[in-house]
Order: structure tokens, then sequence, then C-alpha cells
């Protein structure tokens, strides 16, 4: 049977050059990178080229880039690192549960927390922030972009109005990393942003790895205590193999930025809404006119549990989600979803599609000849749905 991935939101293909890079790190060169001898220095010569790459990737300092095991690491570090008993966070409802359960346990620790509501269309407006900004607000968090429906906050802006505030700003940037520009350096768009998380299996580098941005002169409590790695801030043994890989990962996604591929990718999506949309009734977009990362689309079919079309559509070969692959199984709707003001059935009939730098037009075609059909047998075992009547001449 002909397979198709149209999951990549939740973890993406290795790449051949990634592998081939990562692939001598376990076997020839297998040094620990804090060791004096040859094998070691070795290693941790590779460390510093990939950490080179990333900040070539960030714009940013070698200094400022802290290894980590990916982006639930990546988050928790920046929040649990810079809070302290009193202090204020704000965060938003549509976070990653990587933030939103740090938060809570936060929350448990004598922090006062504020989850910020999102507009029906999926935005955090700034107007919400500034609201509930208080004297003690120490760190706002606030994604990127959305894991489940792509949109994009006017992350520049926010980041601006928690400084005006003399708060920080981290922000949960592994849907967007590789796939957006993200210029942190003192004259970019991004200069307001103090912490920021990458996850390396969502840039087609292995799981198991990621970086924690922290802008010089923020101070950052470790998580783990052990050794004096990455600057004390993340105490282990690196993972070279790993950190090489998602070093590598990070050039091709410089590269990749610089082509018009983000457009192409773009277009494929477009073209997989449309399809969908123009064969299927009771359908829509989630979060549609917002800007949102190139390669995702999020949508509801009305009458059918999203559960039951995941099923479908990987019995005849294509892979999607019905939301966070970390929330795979939960019985809830998506907290996201349902931050947006979409009712409980609706979230529950919503379906993501994130597309890879791999997917072809042929694939978008053959997937458009897979969900209406398996969206329409769903149908005839519910009672809510009536088929649309002919047009009559």
């Amino acid at each position: 049977m002909r397979r198709i991935y149209m999951d990549a939101n939740a973890t993406t293909p290795l790449l051949p050059e990634v592998y081939e890079a990562m692939r001598p790190f376990w076997i020839e060169s297998f040094g620990n990178a804090s060791s004096i001898h040859q094998q070691g220095q070795q290693a941790r010569a590779a460390v510093d080229h990939a950490r080179d790459s990333i900040t070539h990737l960030l714009h940013c300092r070698t200094s400022e880039i802290v290894f980590t095991s990916g982006g639930t690491e990546g988050d928790n570090l920046a929040l649990f690192g810079t809070l302290q008993d009193g202090d204020h966070l704000i965060t938003t409802q549509i976070e990653h549960h990587a933030v939103l359960h740090a938060a809570e346990a936060l929350a448990k620790r004598n922090i006062e927390v504020t989850f910020l509501p999102c507009a029906p269309n999926g935005l955090i407006e700034p107007a919400t922030l500034r609201a509930a900004l208080r004297p003690n607000t120490k760190l706002v968090s606030i994604m990127l972009a959305n894991n489940e429906t792509g949109t994009i906050q006017p992350i520049a802006e926010l980041a601006a109005i928690a400084h005006a505030a003399g708060a920080l700003f981290h922000t949960d940037a592994v849907q967007a990393g590789g796939k957006l520009p993200l210029d942190l350096s003192p004259k970019g768009d991004l200069k307001d942003i103090d912490l920021l998380t990458l996850s390396g299996h969502k840039m087609y580098a292995p799981q198991g790895t990621g970086i924690l941005f922290v802008r010089r002169n923020v101070r950052l409590a470790p998580l783990f205590h052990g050794g004096t790695h990455e600057r004390q801030r993340r105490a282990g043994t690196e993972n070279v193999p790993g950190i090489v890989a998602l070093g590598k990962a990070a050039e091709l996604a410089a590269a990749w930025l610089k082509t018009e591929a983000s457009a192409s990718l773009t277009n494929l999506r477009d073209r997989l809404e449309q399809g969908i949309l123009a064969a299927v009734d009771e359908a829509g977009v989630n979060g549609a006119g917002t800007p949102r990362v190139a390669n995702t689309s999020n949508l509801y079919f009305d009458h059918v549990e999203a559960e039951a079309l995941v099923i479908a559509l990987d019995l005849k070969g294509l892979a999607v989600s019905g939301g966070s692959a970390c929330q795979s199984g939960a019985t809830e709707p998506s907290h996201v979803l349902t931050a947006m003001n979409l009712s409980p059935a609706r979230a529950r009939a919503s379906i993501r599609f994130s597309l890879s730098r791999l997917t072809t037009e042929d694939e978008i075609d053959y997937a458009l000849t897979l969900i209406p059909a398996a969206v329409a047998r769903l149908r005839t075992l519910s009672p809510t749905y009536r088929k649309p009547a002919l047009a009559t001449a």
C-alpha cells in the first residue's frame, strides 16, 4: 500500500544529509566532549561546529545557545529557570502542554500565573497582554507558531510590550524553527525575545535534541545539577550525535529559507485546503485568514469524529493527526480549538494536516482522492448529517 505522511508537526523525517553527518559520532568518533584526549576533542569540535550552525540560523551568539533534549525540556528550563517565589508569569490558553503544565506546576510553588485568552482566530491581542501585566510580572511566555493551527502570533509586538513593562519574554518556537526566518540579533525583528525554544525533531533532526536560546545577561537557574556543561546551565554529558545532527539540520534550514521553497510549500498546503473544501460540504479551516506557517492546515469536518477519520485515512495509507501528538488518545477536545470558541463537537471533528519539505504535488493529489471519500463514508453513520440535495436544471 502506498503511504503518505502529512503529520510533520508531530515529527519530521530524518533527512539523509543529517543522518550522514551524525553517523560517525555513534561509532568512530564516540568521544566524550568533556575529555581532553584526541577523541574527546574531536567530539568537542563537532559540538562547537553545530553550535555555530545554530547561531547562524538564529543570528545570535554561540554563548547564548544551551543544548537540551528537546522542546519540553527547553520550555521547562525557560520557566523554572527564571521564576522565583512571588513572581508573576503570563502565558496563554493555547500553549503546548510543555508550557501549560509547567505553568500549572509553578502555580503550586507560589508563582502567580495568568493564562491569556485568544481571539476566535487564534491570535493573542496585544491589548490583552497589556491588561494582564503587573508590577511583579517577571516572565511572559507566548508561542510563536501554534502546533495545531499553525497560526503565527505577532510575537515581536508582544515581546516589546513585555520588555516595556520590565518583564522577560520567552517564546516556544518549536513549530517555527526551520519554517520562518528567526533573527534574534540586537537589530533583528526578534530583538526583544530573551528565551526561545527549538526542537530538533520538528526540523528534520532526530528526536531527543533541541536548544534553548538564552539572551546574554539573562540569569538562568539550571534544572539539572552535576557537571559544568553548557556554561553551568544544563548539566549532563552532551548528546554529540544528536547535537551534530541538529547543527546539520540548522544548516539545511538556513539554506532552505533563502530559497522560494517556503512559498512552494504554502502553495501545496493551499492546494490541499482548496481541494478538500471544493469536494466536502460543511467543512472549513480553523484559523483561516490569519498568518500561518507554510505547512500547517487544521480543518473541521462536521458530523465526523476526528479519531475515526484519522484511523480511516491511516487504513488507506494517509497519516494525519487529530491535533497535538502529545495528546494522542485524549478524550477531551483540543484545548487550542476550545480556546478559539469552537464547539466541543466541531473541535472533535477537526483534523491537522502538516506537510513536510518532502511533500510532493502528486501526494497532495492522491490525498485529495482519499479524504472526501473517507469523510463521506463516515458521515453515512452520522444521524445528524443530511446530504445536500442535487441541483436541478
